[in-house]
């Protein structure tokens, strides 16, 4: 095990929050959000980088300014969406300012989005390692990267190139063959979509309307399909149920430990309850006490 991974399993911790709240937020709601998931005792707060995000390096800045100790993570800065020298210049700027309190997500995204910015979505595996390589390339001291990976051939430049891998939308099984795929140096950070408070009817309407996007994308799709589950994009019980995790806090907090179990670092943990962003804090700190002790 290298010595950017055992940072890296340091600065993450066991659990953290994962959340795409910074999409259409006020920069000041922001930072009380963030100051509030900080003072959850949360070590780290994952965002994305989707298509109504803001540039990824401008919010994880912002989430630092706005914190005295949490980690932000990027899940994931698109590869499409700036040159590799841009991304690693920027990162090492806020590694710098902010020792120790970043991580750096990076992945090629989705089709429709590297159409949409001209550019050609073939040979994935290819322009990532090119990618990544060309930012390791850069004089500049980078902070610790995960790259975003579903198939196994992803999951294997991630534990080559990267410090370790972040999978999205995973059943606990695909934990367990990352892990073994991997083998036990590289960081695997797993994220789960929760839906707190809800009983079985409610939480399945939920997260089949949540999912179905996911399952449109072939990424997703294809991911579901390999693992032995139908990938409509309607979605069946069997995928919704090994997918997400809902009900307390407690039925939650054993989601969690099953992904640990099965071979996650860490797991970053994101409500989907889709009733606006305070309501998604109340959610996530009741689900604190009992997640974090994993």
């Amino acid at each position: 095990m290298t010595e950017r991974q055992i940072a890296l399993r340091r600065m993450l911790g066991r659990v953290g929050a994962w959340t795409f709240g910074f999409d259409g937020r006020a920069p000041d709601a922001l930072a009380g959000d963030i100051r509030t998931i900080e003072a959850m005792r949360f070590p780290v707060l994952w965002i994305p980088e989707g298509g109504g995000s803001n540039d990824v390096l401008t919010n994880l800045g912002w989430g630092l300014a706005s914190s005295e100790r949490l980690t932000m993570a990027s899940g994931i800065a698109n590869i499409t969406a700036r040159q590799p020298e841009v991304l690693a210049r920027g990162a090492a700027f806020l590694a710098e300012a902010y020792p120790d309190r970043l991580v750096l997500g990076i992945g090629v995204g989705h089709e429709y989005t590297t159409e949409r910015r001209s550019f050609d979505w073939s040979r994935p595996l290819e322009r990532t390692r090119a990618y990544v390589e060309a930012m390791t390339a850069e004089d500049v001291a980078l902070p610790p990267r995960v790259l975003a990976a579903l198939g196994d051939g992803m999951l294997r430049l991630a534990g080559e190139l990267t410090e370790g891998a972040h999978t999205y939308f995973v059943p606990v099984a695909h934990t367990a063959h990352a892990r073994d795929l991997l083998g036990p140096d590289p960081v695997l950070a797993v994220e789960v979509g929760v839906l707190p408070g809800l009983d079985d009817d409610s939480a399945r309407a939920a997260a089949r309307e949540w999912a179905r996007h996911y399952l449109e994308l072939p990424n997703y799709a294809n991911n579901w399909r390999r693992l032995g589950f139908d990938a409509d994009p309607d979605g069946d019980d069997r995928l919704l149920e090994a997918a997400l995790a809902w009900g307390d806090p407690s039925a939650i907090a054993d989601r969690v430990h099953e992904h640990l179990d099965a071979g996650a670092d860490h797991v970053c943990v994101q409500v989907l309850n889709d009733a606006g962003p305070d309501d998604d804090l109340t959610s996530l700190a009741e689900l604190a006490p009992f997640v974090l002790g994993s």
